[in-house]
């Protein structure tokens, strides 16, 4: 039996791998501090080991890996926002945490680590759609922390002949997703708003274009980029290949509610990115990555979760 950490694995994606990972008879240990993953996201998961710890202690770290041949490293703090108003703490935990549980896995003789990256690491750069070999352009601390990450992933591989894989998401979504946070993405915000029937909150002017993905699609990326031969020291997009404007969502999401809302408008954000859309065909050819859920049928099971209140307590209010 294969044992597994996934660090952030009470996390809206960490809990979805480590839900998979259960489902398929693999051993799991959970490394969390809950600041940011939530216990409610853990109460479906029977099975795994749960620590809780920060990324930041390195003791903590090294005790988290022991005995474990893969490691899923998607602890971070999220969030470009947060990062603009604290870069120091998105430092601390993005990188300086990365870089302990890569210098941890490596003495524990981990057989691979998983690092989840961001397409924030962009930024400016215009072309379109995102390839892998572009020079990134990030815009905020966080995306400047997620790059860091990259580089150190990649340099363990090159010195050490540490296996490392990093996964570039795309605007992740799905039941599990908070939808209270300030800090939180834009879909389940939209969600929680049209379930009270209060106005969308807008930034810009809602023809700004995302690659909306999954996280099923996500979950699977991570299992594949675990024992894919060719993955390792690879940089790879994990998106579903196709843009959506905001106001599009809006349109989608109001279809499938059955009602409109008001939409408020204001100004775009510092650090925000106008268009995303990844080309997916590295993970394509790597891994054999094909997203299985598509954005409209992703739309529908994550506001039937909400609805229901499932992963979201805030949602059973308004279900």
């Amino acid at each position: 039996m294969t044992r597994y950490l996934v660090t952030g694995g009470a996390g809206f994606i960490g809990s979805h791998i480590v839900s998979a990972l259960l489902a398929r008879g693999d051993e799991v240990r959970i490394l969390d501090n809950f600041s940011t993953g939530r216990r409610s996201n853990l109460e479906a998961v029977v099975g795994a080991e749960i620590m809780e710890g920060d990324v930041r202690s390195y003791d903590v770290v090294r005790e988290a890996v022991d005995g474990c041949e893969f490691v899923l490293h998607q602890a971070a703090l999220p969030s470009v926002p947060r990062s603009v108003k604290d870069p120091i703490t998105s430092n601390e935990v993005n990188v300086v945490g990365t870089l302990n549980v890569l210098d941890a896995a490596h003495d524990a003789k981990v057989r691979r680590l998983v690092y989840a990256s961001s397409s924030s690491i962009y930024g400016r750069n215009p072309a379109l759609p995102k390839c892998e070999d572009m020079m990134p352009q990030p815009m905020s601390p966080y995306a400047v922390s997620k790059l860091a990450g990259e580089h150190y992933c990649r340099s363990f591989w090159e010195l050490y002949a540490f296996e490392t894989v990093m996964l570039r998401y795309f605007n992740v979504f799905g039941p599990r997703q908070d939808p209270t946070s300030q800090y939180s993405a834009v879909i389940p915000r939209f969600i929680d708003r049209l379930l009270r029937h209060d106005a969308l909150p807008v930034t810009g002017d809602g023809s700004q274009t995302r690659d909306f993905t999954y996280v099923e699609n996500v979950v699977q990326a991570n299992l594949s980029a675990c024992l894919a031969p060719a993955a390792a020291g690879r940089v790879m997009n994990v998106a579903a290949g196709h843009r959506v404007s905001l106001m599009e969502m809006v349109s989608v999401l109001e279809a499938i509610v059955g009602y409109a809302v008001p939409s408020e408008f204001s100004p775009s954000r510092v650090g925000d990115v106008t268009h995303s859309y990844a080309d997916i065909s590295v993970a394509r050819e790597v891994l054999g990555y094909e997203p299985r859920v598509g954005f409209l049928d992703g739309l529908r099971q994550t506001v039937e979760s909400m609805r229901s209140g499932v992963g979201v307590g805030a949602a059973k209010a308004h279900a």
